[in-house]
């Protein structure tokens, strides 16, 4: 046992008081699989619409807003977490298990078991942690009027949440729900509601123009119903900028079908079963091979930067080495933006406007955003058991073989295309991300990205599902 192994085994003791899920001892039916999910996303809304007990005041600023819609999360409740520290802990297991700090083989059971128990362990310590952060940042009021019992009652809610969710991710990862993870479906519900609620919102808001609906398709209909003007209605509706307007919802609808279009991208390899005379077939591997994982891990680098940063400055700010990591500038609505600083340049900017006349700015953000998804979804290959080296250990567990190749050979037929779909397919989500960010789509290009994908992934599920004659609801 090598001392990268023993590691893990140090934290075997602390895994034993975990609660941990078990694996299914056979497939579990579609009809079940979707109960599970239903109920899994039951729990998230109900924990996402139960306010937290203890709460003095909320803080104008919030250091996650513009994040929420992609870490899931939802202020002042049970889910102000979201999955930020699942998502965490799985993007430093990764960099652990790519800098071959720690040794892993995802093929050996017992190997398995220990990162995914370390995992779940430095889950709830990040959550603790964050948890921690939150109220000593004042975020729930001040600590001197909250009071002591407040305080660790707020921590032990926003915790025990967390714990929850982990396990729920567990449950559906395992076989127990659709899809590969909780992380997913969590992500998928609460872009799909800020979409609809962006679109379709009743609630009005005073502008200068009057009191306007805050939905783009309702106040559209609202000034074509209203004023005489209809021309004038038309275009307050297209090009407001105040609230979500008619262009973003364009540009939102102009994402999504660019996303599924990629999502045909792939490349067919033939291979057939040694077992069984003229069982040839094909094993796809897709332009976004790692799926939206890079672009998750990406979202859970720079929110916890973010975070780290507005704590710092809200307390330091005085500090060079502080506001050379970020400063802030607080905005009329109330919340902080980056306006100077490491986090200025790794955020997206607010407006086009804003990309032409800072280049700078646009340059250092593009770089970043396709570097890091490219390094992530390269790395993910090598820690998830979809490397060339594990592919090709699959295939000649399964008797099959790549037509025209020897089995010794199937190895380096893969490295041929894995590594450069990772690669590449992960700069290109990057790529699709910022595009998204300068068009305006609602609710952000890295959450208009993931929530495609997602959709587009239990889409190919049930059209699995649908081809084997195993989907049956009753």
């Amino acid at each position: 046992m090598t001392n990268k192994t023993k590691i893990l085994n140090y934290m075997r003791p602390a895994m034993a008081i975990i609660p941990d899920v078990a694996e299914p001892e056979r497939r579990i039916l579609f009809k079940y699989r979707a109960l599970w999910t239903a109920i899994a996303t039951l729990l998230y809304l109900i924990c996402s619409q139960i306010p937290l007990y203890g709460i003095y005041k909320s803080s104008a600023g919030d250091p996650f807003y513009w994040m929420r819609v992609i870490l899931a999360s939802n202020r002042g409740t049970l889910m102000e977490l979201g999955i930020s520290p699942m998502v965490t802990a799985s993007m430093i297991m990764q960099l652990l298990a790519g800098a071959k700090l720690i040794d892993v083989d995802q093929n050996v059971k017992e190997d398995k078991q220990l990162y995914s128990g370390a995992q779940k362990l430095l889950g709830i310590l990040i959550a603790f942690g964050e948890a921690f952060a939150y109220v000593w940042s004042g975020m729930y009021g001040d600590l001197d009027k909250l009071g002591a019992g407040n305080a660790i009652l707020i921590i032990i809610q926003l915790v025990f949440s967390a714990i929850v969710m982990i396990m729920i991710d567990e449950l559906l990862s395992k076989g127990y729900g659709i899809g590969n993870s909780g992380t997913s479906l969590f992500i998928a519900i609460n872009i799909c509601e800020n979409i609809m609620w962006k679109a379709f919102s009743p609630i009005t808001h005073k502008t200068q123009l009057g009191l306007e609906y805050e939905g783009a398709v309702i106040a559209l209909l609202h000034g074509l119903f209203i004023q005489s003007d209809k021309i004038a209605a038309i275009q307050s509706a297209i090009l407001r900028d105040s609230l979500p307007n008619l262009t973003n919802l364009l540009a939102t609808v102009l994402v999504f079908l660019i996303v599924i279009y990629f999502q045909g991208f792939k490349v067919d390899i033939p291979i057939k079963n040694n077992k069984v005379r003229g069982g040839l077939t094909s094993y796809p591997i897709k332009l976004f091979y790692t799926s939206n994982i890079p672009i998750i891990l990406q979202t859970a680098l720079v929110s916890n930067l973010y975070f780290l940063s507005q704590i710092l400055y809200r307390n330091f700010r005085g500090n060079f080495l502080i506001r050379l990591l970020g400063y802030w500038q607080e905005l009329e609505n109330g919340q902080t933006v980056p306006v100077g600083g490491l986090v200025y340049y790794v955020s997206p900017p607010r407006s086009i406007s804003e990309a032409i006349f800072d280049p700078i700015h646009t340059i250092l953000y593009t770089a970043f955003i396709l570097g890091t998804c490219a390094v992530f979804s390269k790395t993910w290959i090598d820690v998830s058991g979809s490397s060339p080296k594990d592919v090709a250990k699959q295939l000649k567990e399964q008797d099959m073989q790549i037509v025209g190749y020897r089995d010794s050979s199937m190895k380096e037929v893969l490295k041929r295309y894995i590594p450069i779909a990772a690669s590449f397919g992960g700069m290109c989500i990057g790529a699709l991300t910022i595009m998204a960010d300068f068009l305006g789509a609602i609710g952000s290009g890295t959450g208009i990205l993931l929530s495609v994908t997602i959709i587009y992934g239990y889409f190919e599920t049930l059209k699995k599902e649908k081809e084997q004659g195993t989907l049956e609801l009753f």
